[in-house]
């Protein structure tokens, strides 16, 4: 079976632990799967790309998270969230998804 990329599993945290969120109305069970995904990710991208690119993604990844907020009362929540995810994703790839 193929290996999900990693950007597609940090693209899917952002997105998916703010989805869980807001519908559940249970902003610590969106924060498990924000979590569960950046870890899966992270181990991903120290096993393609190293300990150091995994250190800035994972980085990357909770800046995005914080960076989410003040641009949603820009542009709303859903173009926030995924405006954060595809910048996510692009790093995933471009460091650590397309060497594998």
């Amino acid at each position: 079976m193929a290996k999900v990329p990693a950007a597609v599993v940090a693209a899917g945290g952002l997105i998916g632990g703010y989805g869980v969120a807001r519908w559940t109305k249970k902003r610590q069970l969106g924060g498990v799967v924000l979590a569960a995904a950046g870890a899966a990710a992270a181990q991903q991208w120290k096993q393609q790309a190293g300990g150091k690119a995994a250190g800035a993604l994972t980085a990357a990844y909770v800046a995005a998270f914080a960076r989410s907020h003040p641009l949603a009362k820009k542009v709303g929540a859903w173009p926030a969230v995924f405006g954060v995810a595809g910048a996510v994703a692009l790093a995933s790839w471009a460091v650590a998804d397309r060497h594998a």
